[in-house]
């Protein structure tokens, strides 16, 4: 589904596929648009120091970002230009497909010819919706992970739960005391640890 916002439920949220790029023009400003999946603040830091260094005689490197499943935290910076007209109309567009671990950078050449506060929010907007209109929106799900320790002669109770309810094996290890660690979205948690708890002799962490 590209560039468009999708229902999801209250262990899921939307992010976008991969990076992509855009461009636009208003009287002979260019603005350079691209967007980014991303995790943290740390990996947000390292896209702004390399576009720094790529673009260093631009204008304005203007962005804004969001985390997580509420989007929180999140930042919009203006670079320079009049407060509110870059990093808000690029969060904004964000905000309006409801999408989360997502940086988005605007780059801009000034052109000669002063655009306003109206041309600004409108080029930084469009530039964004352009942009972000070239990714693919995916749905992300809220995970917990849940580590068991059982004795070896559990295991085929074990194996038989995770067969049926399919969680990821993240690790294990088997020997006279096992230890499996798995994960699964978080609205079926509940259900996994639930059933492993009946087994026998196991013991539930995390």
């Amino acid at each position: 589904m590209d560039g468009k916002e999708q229902k999801h439920t209250a262990d899921t949220y939307n992010t976008i596929a991969g990076p992509a790029e855009a461009g636009f023009r208003d009287k002979g400003s260019r603005f350079l648009a691209y967007a980014y999946p991303v995790s943290d603040e740390q990996e947000i830091k390292a896209i702004v120091d390399g576009l720094r260094k790529k673009y260093y005689d631009a204008t304005h490197i203007c962005y804004a970002w969001r985390l997580g499943p509420e989007g929180e935290p999140y930042r919009a910076n203006d670079d320079g230009e009049p407060s509110g007209t870059a990093g808000r109309p690029i969060l904004g567009q964000m905000l309006s497909r409801g999408i989360s671990d997502v940086f988005v950078a605007v780059v801009r050449y000034f052109g000669g010819t002063k655009l306003g506060v109206p041309g600004l929010i409108n080029a930084y907007r469009t530039s964004t919706e352009e942009v972000l209109a070239r990714c693919t929106v995916i749905e992300k799900t809220l995970d917990e992970t849940i580590t068991a320790r059982y004795s070896y002669i559990s295991m085929n109770e074990v194996m038989k739960v995770v067969k049926e309810m399919q969680p990821a094996v993240v690790s294990q290890e088997f020997d006279n005391l096992c230890t499996i660690t798995l994960r699964i979205r978080r609205s079926r948690g509940g259900e996994l640890r639930g059933r492993l708890e009946k087994i026998e002799g196991l013991t539930v962490a995390g």
